[in-house]
């Protein structure tokens, strides 16, 4: 075996280990670069540069993905915490909860979430907003909690990602690097989105019925973590609310000014983030001083997120200067592949090194644009594809944020990792190869 790859291999196994034992990708990012510099040249006979390599290829990509990006994880946030504080969030998700009637629980909340994080909300933010509210319906159900998990972070990391017309990083990312529009290859995008969201609710519901059928409830002694007192505390239902339709509104003309109106997603986001203030101000007490603590916080939450994902897309860079991964990329091309299934397989393993799809996506496409382009491929295409085959291996389990998911819903991976992955990885192949399909047949 090439050992340059082997490197590389041994690399992302060290990342995700040390990450699954809960050590910080700002620790992590250094620390496994510093393990390729000190390895990767010693099998290509170069010379050991180790703090060359941090200071001319780690921060470079780090900081020119913070440049690139940071205004749109900064209105995100904003976006995200006011809806968080003023209940807007929360009033969408009870109102949608109400259509189901106590059936289709953990699909509904893959619905909840989807339609929170294509509005612009961040995944991040959803988590906090919802499991409170997953943990009623589930309870009201008689569901076990292990798929509440999945079901939450099936609608933030899947089709909500990668739909046309999605305001989510991984959706602006080849807008800028490859000239795409928002809704790039519309027709076999709608056809992928359509599938994916089809086969997490179908699964979603036959694992519910399942754990049903094989005595897994709600109240469940065989889980490691039980839940605390005040989280089996019924919420008030007598809570005042915003109207769920006004609640609607900032979200639909963000999507509006996005993919319309043709503004960029910091502009669209941001007069959102405007609307919304406007609607709802008298919902956050202490007028503009309580209002300028919910900006503090979406502004600390835009920091913390871009940092985390920006500090990995810096490994990223000194991965993609490695013999180790020009050899990786030279033996792919040479198997005389699919152009889409190239871009697939390099950007999930992207995807799959960092423990992040827009950081993975960050990396494929600055490094392979051009390679891209002399096999033929369709922007386009490159574009669609790219986004859904992010969404795939950056759902290992080192990954960050369903970590910090699972620790919130106090379940193991061992309990609750399964229906993840067969919704954030299995399924999202399945809708690189409808795409592929699709594309291939000139839709």
């Amino acid at each position: 075996m090439n050992l340059g790859i082997l490197v590389l291999l041994v690399a992302i196994i060290l990342f995700g280990v040390l990450a699954f034992k809960g050590i910080s990708a700002l620790i992590l990012a250094p620390l496994v670069t510093c393990f390729v510099l000190i390895f990767s040249p010693l099998f290509a006979g170069e010379e050991i540069a180790i703090l060359d390599g941090l200071k001319t290829q780690f921060m470079p990509a780090a900081s020119n993905y913070v440049t690139s990006y940071f205004l749109v994880f900064f209105v995100g946030a904003l976006f995200g915490a006011v809806y968080q504080f003023t209940g807007a969030a929360k009033s969408i998700a009870k109102w949608m909860a109400g259509m189901c009637h106590g059936k289709f629980v953990a699909p509904i909340i893959m619905c909840i979430t989807g339609v929170l994080t294509y509005g612009g909300i961040s995944g991040f933010v959803v988590f906090f907003v919802i499991y409170p509210i997953a943990l009623q319906m589930f309870r009201s159900a008689n569901l076990t909690r292990r798929l509440i998990p999945a079901a939450i972070s099936a609608g933030c990391w899947t089709w909500s990602m990668y739909g046309p017309g999605s305001p989510s990083i991984q959706n602006v990312i080849p807008i800028d690097i490859l000239g795409t529009t928002p809704t790039a290859a519309f027709v076999p995008s709608v056809i992928a989105t359509v599938a994916t969201f089809v086969l997490i609710f179908v699964w979603l519901e036959y694992r519910a019925r399942s754990f049903t059928s094989r005595g897994f409830y709600f109240d469940d002694p065989r889980m490691k973590m039980q839940l605390d007192p005040e989280e089996l505390h019924e919420d008030d239902p007598n809570e005042v609310l915003p109207n769920p339709y006004i609640a609607l509104i900032p979200i639909i003309v963000i999507l509006v000014l996005f993919n319309i109106v043709g503004l960029p997603v910091e502009t669209s986001v941001f007069a959102g983030v405007v609307l919304a203030t406007i609607l709802f101000f008298p919902r956050v007490e202490g007028g503009i001083n309580g209002w300028l603590k919910v900006f503090n916080k979406g502004a600390a939450d835009s920091g913390v997120s871009i940092l985390n994902t920006a500090i990995v897309v810096g490994f990223g860079g000194v991965v993609q200067n490695t013999q180790g991964f020009t050899d990786l990329v030279a033996s792919l091309q040479n198997l005389d592949m699919n152009p889409l299934i190239f871009v697939m397989i390099t950007v999930a393993v992207c995807a799959g090194a960092c423990g992040s799809a827009s950081g993975g996506m960050g990396v494929a496409f600055n490094a392979l644009k051009d390679v891209y382009a002399s096999l033929g491929a369709n922007f386009e295409h490159v574009h669609r594809i790219g986004a859904i085959a992010a969404g795939t291996l950056d759902t290992l389990p080192h990954q960050g944020a369903q970590i910090t998911l699972l620790g919130i819903c106090k379940c193991t991976h061992k309990e609750a990792y399964l229906d993840i992955a067969v919704t954030q990885i299995a399924v999202p192949f399945i809708a690189c190869f409808i795409f592929i399909a699709c594309a291939s047949m000139g839709m």
